[in-house]
């Protein structure tokens, strides 16, 4: 399989802490049908969100024999429609039909998630539309087959409104598909929990953590564009857990993972000096 599809068989739930009601949202928009677009920053914890979510839902429908409730597409400039929607394969002297991961999920029920789906091809993007409205269906060019959505089917796509440009943005014709729930880093407290949850440290470096993440963060006022993200603030916990001394973890997993800008670094290193004496 692609390291850019990823099959979740939800065995064990993702932890997620809630940071509003977007838990709610979700299944409210899932019992709908909506197709849900997520906003946010990178590392910020859309995809976990979406793998909990989905755990969550194959717990409610526990009668079901779907094996994979999630399919999660990290897309990327060269992903296609056929790497979607699926190729004629040579198997000894036969073509076969093989669907793709979009295809899988529209006839099985699953949970489709195409992450930072900016990132693809705009004709790719394009394939997905007939999935978002009344039709919900799959057209497949190749084989002539019009294929109508599993009526567990969910199409949610993400990305980062930080990094948009001309190129790279979501056209209208396809944002408004979608409702929309917006994501951020969660308030110092919540990462906190989330941090200590993660890596198993205790909670006095867990605060540590997520109060050099907050000061970081708020470099943007002085042209820093992105903060560190939760994700790496768990890596970094994730190293001390392992005997790696604090301090150097953060060198490893802050100050030399979110910029190559000398300035930069400089500036996040004396925060991390500040609160990791």
């Amino acid at each position: 399989m692609s390291e850019a599809i990823k099959e979740a068989t939800m065995a064990d739930e993702p932890y997620y802490l809630p940071l509003a009601d977007e838990v709610a949202i979700f299944q409210a928009a899932y019992d709908a049908r909506l197709p849900i677009l997520l906003k946010g920053p990178t590392g910020c914890g859309k995809t976990r969100f979406v793998e909990h979510m989905a755990w969550r839902l194959y717990q409610q429908q526990r009668q079901s024999t779907l094996e994979t409730p999630l399919v999660t597409i990290s897309c990327h400039e060269d992903l296609t429609a056929t790497d979607l929607v699926g190729r004629y394969l040579l198997r000894g002297d036969e073509t076969v039909w093989q669907d793709g991961p979009l295809t899988s999920a529209v006839r099985s029920g699953a949970i489709c998630y195409l992450d930072e789906v900016v990132e693809a091809r705009k004709d790719t993007t394009v394939l997905i539309h007939s999935l978002t409205d009344h039709r919900r269906i799959l057209p497949i060019d190749k084989t002539g087959e019009l294929v109508s959505a599993h009526d567990d089917f969910l199409l949610v796509i993400s990305y980062n409104p930080g990094y948009q440009s001309v190129l790279k943005d979501l056209k209208p014709s396809t944002r408004q598909r979608f409702v929309s729930l917006e994501f951020d880093y969660p308030a110092e407290e919540q990462e906190s929990t989330i941090i200590a949850h993660e890596t198993g440290i205790d909670d006095q470096l867990a605060h540590r953590l997520a109060l050099i993440g907050a000061k970081v963060r708020n470099l943007k006022e002085h042209g820093f564009e992105e903060g560190v993200s939760t994700r790496l603030l768990i890596y970094t916990g994730s190293l001390v857990d392992k005997g790696v001394d604090p301090r150097r973890a953060a060198d490893i997993a802050i100050v030399n993972a979110v910029s190559d800008d000398p300035t930069v670094q400089q500036a996040i290193a004396d925060i991390v000096d500040v609160v990791l004496p």
